[in-house]
Order: C-alpha cells, then sequence, then structure tokens
C-alpha cells in the first residue's frame, strides 16, 4: 500500500480524498494555488506545496509542477480527484513514464474513453447503442453544418476532451450553429486545454442514467448500480439520486451488464462511470465514460456501503476487488445537492467572497463532503462548487423529506449560494413524483427568483463580517508547516477556552 499521496486537487474533492487517506493510514499532500493558500484542503493535509499563481493553467493544470511537487514530497502516487488533469490521458501517460501511481485509469483506456469520438467509434463496433453523431471532431464550419443537416437538428456540440457540461451547446436552426461552435471550443480550451467538439443528435427531454464502475487489474469488473442525474442546469447536474425510478430490475440488470462492456471493451480499470441517455420508450444510449471520480460518488457510497475512493487506492495498489457482482445490492434512497457559489438572483452568476457566517446541516442520514470553513475565501477562478449535501433514508418520500429539512438547517453569509434555489426543486411536485427529465429545471423552474434575504437575514451578515478577525496565511513558494500555514483551528470560527 501507499505511504503517501499527492493529491492533485482542491476543495471539497480534495479534503474528501484527504478524509480517505486518514482513515487508510496514508499521508496526504495536497496542493494549492496562490489563491488558495488558506484552502480547507491546505489546513487538512499533512503537507502542503504550493505551485503556483491562481489560474488553473499557471498552477493546477501545470504538469510539469505537479510530477516535480510529487517527486519533492516523497509520494508514492497521485490522486487527480475530478475536473482539471483528472482526465487527462498525457498527464496520466506522464505519471507512467515517472513511476508514480496515477490513482486513476491507465493513460491508454483514458485516451480512448476520453476522446469522445473515438469512444463513440469503438462502442458502435461493439454493437453498444449509440446516439446518432460525428464521425470526427468539428474542422470547419462547413463541415459541421453538412454534418448537422445529415444528423438532423436539434444538434448538440460538445467537448471531446472532457465532460462536466464544459462547451456543450444546443443548436435548433442552422443560424446558431457557428456561434455556438465558437462558444463551446472557447469553454472547452478554458476547461480542459483542447479546443476539439464535435456534434451529436440532441434527444428531446431524455432521463440521464449513469452507471458506476469499478474494475481491477486482474481481470474483475463489477457495476455498483445506477445513479440518476437528470436534474441540470445549463448542462451541468445540480441533483443526483439513488435508485433511479425509471429503472425496473430488468433494464437495471440489463444496462448494467452494457455499462461493464463498455469498460471491458475500453480496457479501463480503476473507477469510472458510464453514462446513458434514456428515452420515454425505455430505449438507452451510450453517451461516455468519465474516467475519474464522479462529483456524484456519494450517493452511490450510501446505498451499497461501498467507500468508492478506498476501492480506487486499492486498485491502483494491485488489489483484487473484494467483492462480486452478486454480493452487491442497493439499499435505501440517497440524494445529493450540489452547493454552488452562485447567486441566483443574478442569472447564477459565481460570487466569489469571504464566507462570513456557516452553519453546517446535521443529523441521523445526514453527509457533509466541504471544502470551506467559516472566515475561508471563494476565489474567482475555479468552478463555484463549495459542498455535497447528501441524504439517505429508507425510501424516495423519507430521503426528500429528510433533504429538505437538511437545506433547511444549512446557511452560508457573505457570498450568494444555491441553497434556496435546491428547495424549491426538491420541494417540486414533479420532483416529488418522480418525474425528472433534463428539461425539469426549463420546464418547472424557468426565470426562478425565490425569496430575496430578509432584513435580518442581512443583518446577521453584517455582524458576521464586523466580527470577523484577520487569518495567517503562508507566503506564495513554501511548504505548510506549523508555523507557517493555517491550522485546523481557523475552520472553527470565532472561538475561546471556557473559564
Amino acid at each position: 500500500m501507499f505511504k503517501k499521496i499527492l493529491i492533485a486537487n482542491r476543495g471539497e474533492i480534495a479534503v474528501r480524498i484527504i478524509k480517505a487517506c486518514r482513515e487508510m493510514g496514508i499521508q496526504a499532500a495536497a496542493v494549492y494555488s496562490e489563491a488558495d493558500r488558506s484552502g480547507l484542503h491546505v489546513i487538512s493535509a499533512d503537507e502542503a506545496y504550493c505551485i503556483g499563481p491562481a489560474p488553473a493553467i499557471e498552477s493546477y493544470l501545470d504538469v510539469d509542477r505537479i510530477i516535480e511537487t510529487a517527486r519533492e514530497s516523497g509520494a508514492d502516487a497521485i490522486h487527480p480527484g475530478y475536473g482539471f488533469l483528472a482526465e487527462n490521458a498525457a498527464f496520466a501517460r506522464r505519471c507512467e513514464e515517472e513511476n508514480i501511481v496515477f490513482i486513476g485509469p491507465n493513460s491508454k483506456a483514458m485516451d480512448l474513453v476520453g476522446d469522445k469520438i473515438r469512444s463513440r467509434q469503438t462502442m458502435d463496433k461493439a454493437g453498444i447503442p449509440i446516439i446518432p453523431g460525428m464521425q470526427g471532431v468539428h474542422k470547419s464550419l462547413e463541415d459541421c453544418e453538412k454534418e448537422a443537416e445529415r444528423i438532423g437538428y436539434p444538434v448538440m456540440i460538445k467537448a471531446s476532451a472532457g465532460g462536466g457540461g464544459k462547451g456543450m451547446r444546443i443548436c435548433y436552426e442552422e443560424a446558431n450553429l457557428k456561434s455556438g461552435l465558437e462558444a463551446g471550443m472557447r469553454e472547452a480550451k478554458s476547461a480542459f486545454g483542447d479546443e476539439s467538439v464535435y456534434l451529436e443528435k440532441y434527444i428531446e427531454e431524455p432521463r440521464h442514467v449513469e452507471f458506476q464502475v469499478l474494475a481491477d487489474n486482474h481481470g474483475n469488473t463489477v457495476h455498483l448500480f445506477e445513479r440518476e442525474c437528470s436534474i441540470q442546469r445549463r448542462h451541468q447536474k445540480i441533483v443526483e439520486e439513488s435508485p433511479s425510478r425509471a429503472l425496473d430490475p430488468e433494464l437495471r440488470a440489463h444496462m448494467g451488464e452494457t455499462a461493464k462492456k463498455v469498460i471491458n471493451v475500453s480496457g479501463y480499470n480503476n473507477a469510472g462511470t458510464v453514462e446513458f441517455l434514456l428515452d420515454e420508450n425505455k430505449k438507452f444510449y451510450f453517451l461516455e465514460v468519465n474516467a475519474r471520480l464522479q462529483v456524484e460518488h456519494p450517493v452511490t457510497e450510501l446505498v451499497t456501503g461501498i467507500d468508492l475512493v478506498h476501492q480506487q487506492i486499492r486498485v491502483a495498489a494491485g488489489e483484487k476487488l473484494a467483492f462480486e457482482q452478486g454480493s452487491l445490492e442497493q439499499k435505501g434512497h440517497a440524494i445529493e445537492c450540489r452547493i454552488y457559489a452562485e447567486d441566483p438572483f443574478n442569472n447564477f452568476l459565481p460570487s466569489a467572497g469571504k464566507v462570513l457566517f456557516f452553519k453546517e446541516p446535521r443529523g441521523p442520514g445526514v453527509r457533509h463532503d466541504c471544502g470551506i470553513y467559516q472566515g475561508s475565501d471563494v476565489p474567482i477562478f475555479y468552478d463555484p462548487i463549495l459542498a455535497k449535501l447528501i441524504v439517505w433514508a429508507e425510501n424516495r418520500d423519507l430521503a426528500c423529506k429528510r433533504m429538505t429539512c437538511a437545506l433547511d438547517d444549512y446557511v452560508i453569509l457573505g457570498i450568494q449560494t444555491t441553497i434556496d434555489f435546491l428547495k424549491d426543486v426538491i420541494g417540486h411536485p414533479q420532483f416529488r413524483a418522480g418525474n425528472t427529465t433534463t428539461h425539469f429545471i426549463n420546464k418547472n423552474l424557468q426565470g426562478w427568483q425565490g425569496k430575496e434575504k430578509t432584513p435580518e437575514t442581512r443583518g446577521i451578515a453584517a455582524l458576521a463580517a464586523a466580527f470577523d478577525g484577520a487569518r495567517r496565511t503562508f507566503a506564495p513558494g513554501t511548504r505548510a508547516g506549523p508555523a507557517e500555514a493555517p491550522t485546523p483551528w481557523s475552520a472553527l470560527g470565532k472561538w475561546r477556552l471556557g473559564e
């Protein structure tokens, strides 16, 4: 087993991996940009290293600096989390060349599934149903116009090198194609360092259903059932749950076995997610493989009892899976809400600033994966996800009620968040009825305004700001240490010893 793992990420996913390392008796080394010097993942790790300025391209996407830091720290392995370099085949290959274990799939498999065009071609040859689309990436506007006409509008523009909704645009007619391609390419370049995009047929109002898969290095593959991720805004998942109301046992088994086939055809190892679109006739289409840990992995952990980060680490260390398909089952129902630093009253634009007051939801069946604390700064440079609130209960109705109570108990002041918006999603009659498609937000909450903050709430925020004190930070380019870094006590907010 590894002695030390370098976590090449930030925020809540870095904190999640640090906790797994601690449980497994492995030292965790964090990296941070100058904007994240007092981040919770920096405070939580055994040691931390500055890897560059705030822009991701100069820090979290700097392959040379991360490899250099892994060497400097003495790490045996690198865990990429999700986003940034997590699905970068060149980075995985570089780790292999440097004899540093990459905690994820091998570079060859990642190269295949990460290239959405090649992946589609491979699945098509294997007899796996795919969505009609281009057989190559965008080369010219004229080529795309011809392909869009062949496929038939509406079409979806998608980034070839990544996921997470980045680079995606829907075009309903030819007049929108050029601007959509240009915008999608810019966003893909910024998010993944690769501007390649392609077109596929846009399926109206499907469900987005994905299967979690684990594959070790000894030929063993299992699926850990499905997550429904249909509640999306701007093609970004915001609520996920397991199991899906749309699947019966027969369809679940069929999709699960198809997901395993996708993984085996790809020569894939470690944790991955096979994504499908499910139409109103219960016909499913392969969408893509996410070659990493998913943001929504906790819902699978809660219904199966399997810790996916532990499994990632064990598989990367060469261990066999300790369970078979027949021993796995879903128990109860889990729902996850992503908490974003976004302003619902200003078109959901990112909201940066200082967290002036922070109250976590707690209680039976409530899990909170978080990357902030009271007094921490939320920078403008990265994905605005702050935390994930996950609940488990015996059935879906109870899970919805538990999530509503947990959101009611959740308070973040100083920045705008999506908490109130999520309350209305979970409380909506159509959500409670399980009528969830990718058009749920547009059909039911388009133009959502919610309720403005009350004078009392604004007063609390003002008081929190008045009492917010200075926090210690350490200089760029230095290693975190007892005398330099913010300590875990920093995350507690204002406190004093009793008399």
